[in-house]
């Protein structure tokens, strides 16, 4: 009875509207380098409080479903990932965009996108409290496995040889440890400079090291696609085949990882894609343009969506940033977190879940049809691509601290970055490094305090012993593909 009253309310036009400007604004400011969806939904907050419930919770989870999306479009389009998240999704996408086929790889992100953040709206519906429970199991020791295996990923993002690529995520560790020790408090490599006492932040470095590192490179270009735009060709084509299974990886991926709280995004984008990466029997493909890789990180991230908001509606526990900002929301409305949502507020609470079932085909009819204009960016003269991204670049990393410090550091990563790519380190490598070293060492740190010392706490729960064994898997295959390449080139040298 309370999901048809539900049904019933969100069906009215105020509450409609309120989800397709939402969304399609999300999709604005997720494109948008240094617009992060936290940003767009806290901005929100005292705006929608002269809103009922429902409106108000219907345009933020319109901007959270549409900014998830719409970061994958600069990411494909320019290698200028609008969010964090989909940092990974410019491993695959920007190759195919040099190919001619960025129309391809933007309707693969919107489907993929569509079909992961749909499943987790489901799962959100269907069984909130009982995920919710599980995701509470999750201590200190499982947080540091998650990063770790996170880390694996290293191997398989790395584009100049595994030497390389381990070497990659190293300096990405080494930058995550500036800043302020979690644990003593005491502040370490931070060269007396203070706005590095609370670490690098990281917007400024991505957006240098994937926006103005591939802006210097295209400045020999007079286009990024080397072969023409056929919009008609864009409109036909079809779906690659055998892309499913890896929408369902990243979906399965991107669900679980935004249960669990203190998690984001970015970690489902990047575990999905090392997944799609061990799975796929075209390997050889993947940082060429593979579009497995695509969809396995864009259904993993926008399944976060969903994920996220499972232990905040049900236990008052944000599952990350945006979700924590979705809180605010909700508590400026007199809507206190927990059981309670579900039966005194139920029809406002499966209202806003419902609203993001709309939010998610919003995006998905936006995509399909923008997706052939927005590949025409690809044949606009670099001339003015390196301008227009270089000013949306330096307007976005000073809008995030209002800092013109973070201006000049995501110079110093963008120059930095550039080199590096022409050494052949991986760019991906390092900030994965970057992203997952501060959970890895909180993890670890608190889990040796509270075990006293004992490394045992890292083996001791069942999902501890699953962690480890993903690990050992995800790490077992492309070393032994490393080894045998290594041993079939020494054997052809040796025959010649």
């Amino acid at each position: 009875m309370i999901l048809l009253d539900a049904m019933q309310a969100v069906m009215s036009v105020d509450v409609l509207l309120a989800v397709v400007v939402g969304t399609i604004s999300g999709i604005v400011i997720g494109g948008i380098p240094g617009l992060t969806a936290t940003m767009a939904v806290a901005l929100l907050i005292p705006i929608t409080f002269s809103f009922s419930p429902l409106i108000g919770l219907a345009i933020m989870g319109g901007v959270y479903a549409g900014a998830m999306y719409g970061g994958s479009i600069p990411a494909i389009l320019l290698s200028t990932p609008g969010t964090p998240a989909a940092a990974a999704t410019a491993l695959e996408g920007y190759p195919l965009t040099k190919q001619g086929k960025g129309g391809l790889a933007l309707k693969v992100s919107v489907v993929a996108s569509f079909i992961g953040g749909t499943f987790s709206v489901i799962v959100l519906l269907a069984i909130a409290p009982v995920l919710a429970n599980f995701a509470l199991k999750f201590g200190p020791a499982e947080y540091f496995l998650l990063a770790l295996m996170g880390l694996t990923g290293v191997v398989s993002v790395a584009t100049g040889g595994l030497a390389k690529g381990i070497l990659s995520g190293l300096i990405g560790l080494i930058i995550a440890l500036i800043g302020t020790n979690p644990m003593t408090g005491m502040t370490r490599y931070d060269f007396g400079i203070v706005e590095l006492y609370e670490g690098v932040s990281f917007m400024p470095a991505l957006i240098g090291m994937f926006s103005i590192s591939q802006m210097l490179a295209l400045t020999g270009e007079r286009n990024i696609a080397k072969s023409d735009v056929d919009l008609k060709k864009i409109k036909r084509e079809k779906l690659p085949k055998g892309i499913w299974p890896f929408i369902g990886y990243g979906t399965a991926v991107g669900t679980i990882v935004g249960i669990i709280p203190g998690e984001g995004a970015t970690i489902a984008a990047f575990l999905s894609y090392n997944i799609a990466k061990a799975k796929s029997k075209m390997k050889h493909l993947f940082g060429k343009g593979n579009p497995e890789g695509i969809a396995a990180a864009e259904a993993g991230n926008n399944a976060c969506v969903g994920g996220s908001l499972v232990p905040l509606l049900t236990l008052g526990v944000p599952g990350n940033t945006v979700s924590a900002a979705l809180m605010g929301g909700l508590m400026i409305q007199g809507l206190i977190p927990g059981p309670e949502l579900f039966t005194k507020h139920g029809v406002i609470t499966y209202g806003f879940i419902l609203s993001l079932f709309l939010a998610n085909v919003v995006f998905l009819l936006t995509g399909l049809f923008f997706a052939p204009y927005f590949a025409k960016i690809a044949k606009v003269p670099s001339s003015i691509l390196v301008a227009a991204i270089s000013v949306f670049a330096v307007v976005g990393s000073y809008s995030i601290n209002n800092s013109m410090f973070d201006v000049w550091l995501m110079l110093i990563f963008a120059f930095t970055g550039f080199f590096l790519d022409k050494l052949g380190y991986s760019l991906s490598a390092i900030i994965l490094g970057m992203i997952l070293g501060p959970i890895a060492e909180n993890g670890f740190t608190q889990a040796m305090t509270i075990s006293a010392g004992d490394s045992s706490i890292f083996f001791e729960s069942t999902i501890a012993k699953v962690l480890w064994v993903i690990i050992v898997v995800l790490l077992a295959q492309p070393l032994f593909t490393h080894y045998k390449n290594r041993r079939q080139r020494i054997k052809a040298m040796r025959m010649e």
